[in-house]
């Protein structure tokens, strides 16, 4: 299933002056990147400028290669863009958690993100951290990869903005947790993906209801869903990529 057309916007959000978020769209290797970048004024922001230049870097010499070599993980489960990302993943990280070693606290950066990438008729999702995932299809609208953050630890829905802190992230820990997704997109689905800025004060019905919209642009969907988290007090960057199958 090939990809027809896409929408996203990364934004600082209505308070902060910089977006340590990040977006990245790589139509010929068909890799799509979403960061949500912490450390403060020039750490967050670079760190996940590093991350998307060593990842694509990375999974360039690997992605299409079936004799290349794996070095970080392998799983026959996978797709050969499935392994060739984890390992660009683990890749990133490791060159990141060398970085932070050498720099005092506050110059550590690191980043919650979810890459999507695609190959033969499967979809290949990984995350770590705070990243949300949703798919719609034929009217239904179905959580994909839930975010990695205090949100499981809640004993209750209410305020789920609160519980955002995330449990793993890029340059978080020694190791790199991730979760993994293969998905097989049909024709007329839309995947949605969001940082913490844009789904955290958003409802599923009310993400449902601006994606069944049938005036304006995917762009003006992804305005309104921004539009909708700042009214209910949203101060955090935000970032949604929308992929058209």
């Amino acid at each position: 299933m090939e990809l027809k057309s896409y929408a996203a916007k990364s934004h600082q959000g209505p308070y902060l002056q910089i977006n340590e978020d990040g977006i990245d769209v790589d139509l010929m290797q068909k890799l799509y990147m979403v960061f949500d970048g912490f450390g403060g004024t020039n750490v967050g922001d670079k760190t996940v400028e590093s991350l998307k230049e060593n990842i694509k870097k990375f999974y360039g010499k690997i992605g299409g290669d079936p004799d290349a070599t794996l070095p970080f993980f392998y799983s026959p489960k996978y797709l050969l863009e499935g392994n060739a990302l984890l390992n660009s993943m683990h890749f990133a990280h490791s060159l990141l958690k060398k970085e932070n070693q050498e720099k005092p606290m506050h110059e550590r950066g690191g980043a919650s993100a979810m890459m999507v990438a695609q190959g033969d008729n499967l979809v290949t999702l990984a995350a770590t951290g705070n990243i949300s995932a949703w798919y719609y299809r034929r009217g239904k609208l179905q959580s994909l990869v839930a975010p990695d953050s205090m949100e499981t630890l809640a004993s209750d829905s209410h305020e789920k903005s609160y519980y955002t802190t995330p449990l793993s992230a890029f340059g978080l820990f020694d190791e790199l947790h991730l979760r993994v997704v293969e998905y097989r997109p049909c024709e007329g689905d839309k995947l949605i993906v969001m940082t913490d800025g844009a789904y955290a004060r958003l409802a599923p019905d009310e993400l449902k209801y601006i994606i069944e919209g049938k005036s304006g642009s995917d762009l003006d969907r992804i305005q309104e869903v921004f539009h909708m988290v700042n009214s209910r007090g949203n101060l955090d960057n935000q970032t949604c990529l929308l992929l058209n199958f």
